[in-house]
């Protein structure tokens, strides 16, 4: 165990993985710009939180997005919604002000299939008994020209079902923009470093992060064992 040594070391990934995450919440180039997508306001409560106090904006995508909807008022149809976080959500866009940015307009299906009737509509007229499950073009492009100007880009978590292809094209796109901006990026989440490896842009992000919940906790603020260990070079 390393009680046992008077020093503790971590290896060049992870040392290029602590420098990425460190400049990320001490230092960022600015603008710093958040890019959150997956399922759940509940699994990135401490993350929101935590970047929300360094970021520039925070552009939100995922399943998270109808939660955060729902506390402004705005129906969802059948789309994914944590129903006991909507106070949470509407603390969360208090707290935020302009920095929280969602969508304009999402691929809503009638079910949840890959060969599902699909169309695009603007964020609030998702039809009765639909579902969302991608950002539409319109956020694709907004969200680019806000990913174009920054100089520090942190991104963990799809931006709509990517599991399915018909619901994956706004992450692709966005890997892509990403890729080709000037900014320092970091990628992080399985679905996220998939898509950048899936668009065949991995080689040009700055550093595809590999720790996975570890990253997102450090991100959050938490203090990790094996990180605290760790003793002066």
């Amino acid at each position: 165990m390393v009680k046992h040594f008077d020093q503790a070391a971590a290896g060049l990934l992870m040392e290029k993985e602590l420098r990425y995450l460190d400049m990320a919440l001490t230092s960022p180039p600015r603008p710093f710009t958040g890019l959150l997508g997956g399922a759940k306001v509940s699994d990135k409560i401490a993350v929101v939180r935590s970047l929300l106090g360094k970021v520039d904006k925070l552009l939100i995508g995922g399943g998270m997005t109808y939660t955060f909807l729902r506390a402004q008022g705005i129906e969802t149809g059948r789309s994914l919604v944590e129903e006991n976080k909507i106070e949470l959500a509407r603390e969360l866009l208090a707290e935020a002000g302009d920095k929280l940015v969602l969508p304009l307009d999402h691929i809503v299906a009638a079910e949840f299939d890959i060969n599902a009737e699909r169309r695009i509509v603007p964020i609030e007229q998702i039809p009765d008994g639909w579902m969302g499950l991608d950002i539409g073009l319109e956020t694709v492009s907004a969200y680019a020209d806000v990913i174009r100007s920054s100089k520090m880009v942190l991104w963990n978590g799809p931006m709509g079902v990517f599991e399915m292809e018909p619901f994956a094209q706004g992450t692709l796109k966005l890997a892509e923009v990403v890729a080709a901006s000037d900014a320092v990026s970091v990628v992080g989440g399985g679905d996220s470093v998939a898509a950048v490896h899936k668009a065949g842009v991995a080689d040009r992000i700055t550093h595809v992060s590999t720790g996975g919940g570890a990253s997102l906790a450090f991100l959050a603020g938490s203090k990790l064992p094996g990180v605290e260990v760790l003793t002066d070079a």
